[in-house]
């Protein structure tokens, strides 16, 4: 097996959370997402996220934070952003595809999981573009909304477990690199008990001693067998849910 590549993580778009259960790292995908992330940063830089509970977590669905009243339908004092379910790329974007269907493509934007449109319906658009959405696998992060599509503000989620029946109905901003058994941690409820806090959220690029992040890279020999050999254990189940982009801290 051939060593595998890593690239590092850009620091302005990574997040770094603070938690009563350890440290959350995100990498945010603006390429997907820009209103979206450039809410949540401005929300960290605001001081608005320090201290928040996480007021809703469910076993193997979500852990929901991100509301200032530490509930769910609070929001800051900025406004609603447009949704954001899904983006056209251009055909030239770096993502890598692991899995291809009639259907739809699965794989890789960074390390966010995501799907796009079938090849043969990528083919028939004529402005040299994809439609790329996220996939809620365990570990992405989405936008909190009420049910109007429009009303995201502040509160974010990250996924316990797959739930694609919220593929293109909630904005997917980003990807746990660093920490998903801490989201798994969490105390459960709706409200919790004794709810689990974002003690400190901030922007890495911010920070005088920042955390660095390195990730797979999804393109080399070592990857594409890794997700070979998954694909092999789990047969006909096999899904993007099974694959997480291997990362380290360095």
């Amino acid at each position: 097996m051939e060593e595998p590549m890593w690239n590092e993580l850009l620091p302005e778009h990574l997040l770094v959370i603070d938690t009563t259960r350890g440290r959350l790292l995100v990498e945010m995908c603006p390429e997907l997402a820009p209103r979206a992330v450039e809410r949540v940063k401005l929300l960290a830089r605001e001081g608005v996220y320090n201290g928040l509970q996480f007021h809703r977590v469910i076993d193997g669905f979500v852990a929901q934070t991100g509301n200032p009243n530490n509930r769910g339908g609070g929001a800051s004092h900025h406004p609603d952003l447009l949704p954001e379910f899904s983006a056209r790329l251009p055909l030239g974007t770096a993502w890598t595809c692991i899995q291809r269907t009639a259907d739809f493509n699965a794989g890789f934007l960074g390390t966010l999981p995501v799907l796009t449109t079938s090849d043969a319906e990528t083919a028939r658009q004529t402005d040299g573009k994809v439609q790329v959405w996220g996939a809620y696998c365990p570990g992405v992060a989405g936008m909190g909304r009420q049910h109007a599509p429009d009303s995201a503000n502040s509160e974010i989620f990250f996924m316990r477990g797959s739930a694609f029946r919220l593929n293109l109905n909630f904005t997917a901003w980003g990807n746990v690199v660093v920490g998903r058994e801490v989201v798994e941690q969490m105390a459960v409820g709706e409200p919790p008990a004794s709810p689990d806090l974002m003690l400190r959220v901030q922007v890495a690029s911010d920070m005088a001693q920042r955390p660095r992040v390195e990730a797979m890279d999804t393109n080399c020999t070592a990857f594409r067998e890794l997700v070979q050999k998954t694909r092999e254990a789990r047969g006909a189940d096999f899904s993007l849910s099974d694959v997480q982009v291997p990362t380290r801290l360095i």
